[in-house]
């Protein structure tokens, strides 16, 4: 150690007078060197950047400046050393350093590996260490324009290490405004978490697209029937209502984990979803009335009324005519609208017969006609066509209305039923949006042959009122569709009595006996009440029948002197005279045949002793449910429980598990009404 100690004395001494110039350049390059090689090469951090006058680089010039000669000597014999150590690297990089290097571009490196080096470090020199920083990249392509950056973007091209929270979580990472669109490639030896980043990424786009959109639906509805005195008004007179479109939208919200609302319950369409068991209409006539009285579930002081209509059934109907108008604009676009769409009229297809016709008029921005009148028997065609729809635009109801209806105009014939079946979510935001402008549209075409039919579809802008006011003005049926089993109930199971009616403008009206009724009142219907005149009215029309189907309407009545009489008799009214009848009241049913103007006239008396049923149960219990849901004051302490054991008790055979769904569903609005 001495000899080489006083060998480099001896060198020292002998070395020549330092060179100024020399000095000054072999400064110059060492510290570019340097800088080069301790700089960042992070395009937001280029060192050139750097504030003037406060540097590295400053601070070591003015350093110099104040050193003495014998001090400058060590200086110039450290650079020598830290160029013989560059050039010693050197080989490491299989590329030349220039002296003067040039200055970073400002570019981006791709996503290509670094190739492996030819020789390894200890055979290159054999006493530098074995672990060295691995090369900086190469960059490639140029940097694009500086500005906000998709962090979807930057995980996919360029992934980089995600920072975890405790317990594992990605970190949510906020992105600088001024971060590149891209990021540099590190060699694979980096062991980069791509697939974290890449999970970052899909976070931050969930958060997004699972932000709650503005609720726009809305529904058509009027508050809860109130209890009739008899003696002040003892008839009471409504239209029929064959339509289930808010009991599937009740299970939709309770199967999402919500109540629905209690604007969206409407009790007489909870009631007629279900099939019952009811006698069979006699001879030609259309429909067979029955009656049932028992003691009501929840008021031990009133007793139940039950009137069911059951609708004859046929065998052979007329061909069809079926326009499916069906609306692509973008608020369909979710899966369970225009995908959902799609499957379930798919289901119908199978259904039709071979003599029937489609036709398909697509509604968004504009109106279209995407086929043209086709045998249901092709349904490759019309798949096809069901196939290539997509949605996007805005929602020119009125505009697709008007041009179904002129494609059914051209299909008509003599013998063949028309009807056009609407698809939507009820968004019309373009064109006629108002629902009285609607009606009178609608009855309009009602009165030339076809009829209308609405299917709902989503949540979030369904507009229930304008659906109803559609259908109902249409003489056809809304429904509401959340699930492809509904799709097959609708338009599978009970598309003929969907499609085909029996009996147009089918009126009840009930006239009560005050000798036996002292208060009644009607469940559900409020959104079908008609006056006492409307009865016998022809021109007023009213709801229609199809093949096959039921309607089932309850009145809850007490009778005189009953403790549940909720209304103080009057001072000045005549005590009601007392007869020898013990009806309850006397039941009246107008309706008319199809294509006919004259109504019809059925009437039958509402006795005492009418039957309790089974079937009567269970209507009942889904009537409480009903009532339960929209928070009905007529209940007292009768709950869930109750609802529940009624169901279960009276369920029956239940072939398609409509009822034990109804039970699953009352015990999941009980679990959320908590």
């Amino acid at each position: 150690m001495t000899d080489d100690l006083d060998a480099l004395r001896a060198a020292l001494k002998a070395a020549p007078a330092p060179d100024p110039q020399a000095k000054e350049q072999a400064l110059r390059l060492a510290m570019e060197n340097f800088d080069r090689l301790q700089g960042s090469l992070d395009p937001m951090r280029l060192h050139q950047d750097r504030p003037q006058g406060a540097g590295f680089l400053t601070k070591v010039r003015m350093m110099l400046k104040t050193l003495s000669s014998h001090p400058i000597l060590t200086a110039t014999t450290s650079a020598a050393a830290l160029l013989l150590g560059v050039a010693l690297v050197l080989p490491l990089t299989k590329a030349p350093l220039p002296l003067a290097l040039p200055k970073p571009q400002t570019t981006v490196v791709s996503a290509a590996p670094v190739q492996p080096l030819e020789k390894t470090q200890s055979e290159v020199v054999p006493n530098l260490p074995t672990a060295l920083p691995a090369p900086k990249p190469v960059l490639e392509k140029p940097l694009p324009p500086i500005g906000r950056v998709d962090a979807g973007a930057v995980a996919e091209k360029a992934p980089v290490p995600a920072p975890e929270q405790p317990g594992g979580a990605v970190a949510d990472q906020a992105v600088p405004e001024s971060a590149p669109v891209e990021s540099f490639a590190i060699a694979p030896s980096a062991k980069l978490a791509a697939p974290a980043m890449r999970m970052a990424g899909a976070v931050a786009d969930s958060a997004i697209a699972s932000a709650p959109l503005p609720n726009t639906e809305a529904y058509a509805n009027a508050p809860q029937n109130p209890v009739h005195v008899t003696t002040e008004e003892p008839v009471s007179t409504f239209s029929t209502d064959i339509d289930t479109a808010a009991y599937s939208v009740i299970r939709a919200s309770l199967n999402a984990g919500q109540l629905p609302p209690a604007e969206a319950v409407r009790v007489e369409e909870m009631v007629n979803y279900f099939p019952y068991d009811l006698p069979q209409p006699k001879a030609d006539a259309p429909f067979q009335p029955s009656v049932s009285v028992m003691q009501t579930p929840w008021n031990p002081n009133t007793r139940l009324v039950t009137i069911a209509l059951q609708g004859r059934s046929v065998t052979e109907r007329p061909p069809l005519n079926l326009v499916f108008l069906i609306d692509t604009s973008g608020s369909m676009e979710d899966a369970n609208k225009l995908p959902l769409l799609k499957q379930s009229l798919a289901l119908m297809l199978p259904k039709l017969q071979s003599q029937d016709r489609v036709a398909i008029v697509t509604y968004a921005g504009s109106a279209g006609e995407v086929l043209a009148p086709t045998p249901a028997s092709d349904r490759t065609t019309i798949l096809n066509a069901l196939d290539n729809l997509a949605a996007g635009g805005s929602t020119a109801g009125a505009e697709g209305l008007t041009l179904a209806y002129q494609v059914a105009d051209q299909m008509a014939e003599k013998g063949r039923i028309s009807r056009v079946l609407l698809a939507t979510d009820g968004d019309f935001n373009v064109g006629i949006d108002n629902p009285d402008d609607l009606k009178t549209f609608i009855a309009e075409k009602r009165n030339s042959g076809t009829y209308l039919s609405v299917l709902g579809f989503g949540r979030g802008n369904l507009d229930d009122a304008t659906m109803q006011a559609l259908a109902q003005n249409g003489n056809g049926t809304a429904s509401y569709i959340d699930t492809l089993s509904e799709a097959q109930k609708v338009l599978g199971d009970q598309l003929t009595g969907a499609l085909f009616s029996i009996a147009n403008d089918v009126k009840i009206q009930v006239e009560w006996n005050p000798a036996r009724v002292a208060e009644y009142r009607l469940i559900g219907y409020e959104t079908r009440a008609l006056r006492r005149e409307d009865f016998n009215n022809d021109k007023v029309d009213a709801g229609d029948i199809g093949a096959g189907l039921q309607v089932t309407a309850l009145y809850e009545v007490a009778a005189p002197g009953s403790p549940a009489i909720r209304n103080d008799a009057l001072r000045y009214a005549p005590a009601p005279t007392l007869t020898g009848s013990t009806e309850l009241g006397f039941l009246r049913l107008r309706y008319k045949e199809p294509g006919q103007t004259t109504s019809k006239l059925i009437e039958t008396p509402i006795t005492p002793d009418a039957p309790e049923t089974p079937e009567a149960h269970f209507a009942a219990a889904i009537a409480g449910f009903g009532q339960l849901l929209e928070h009905s004051t007529y209940l007292g302490t009768w709950g869930y429980d109750q609802a529940i054991a009624l169901a279960t008790a009276s369920k029956g055979t239940d072939p398609y598990g409509y009822r034990a769904e109804a039970v699953t569903l009352m015990r999941l609005a009980q679990s959320l009404s908590r």
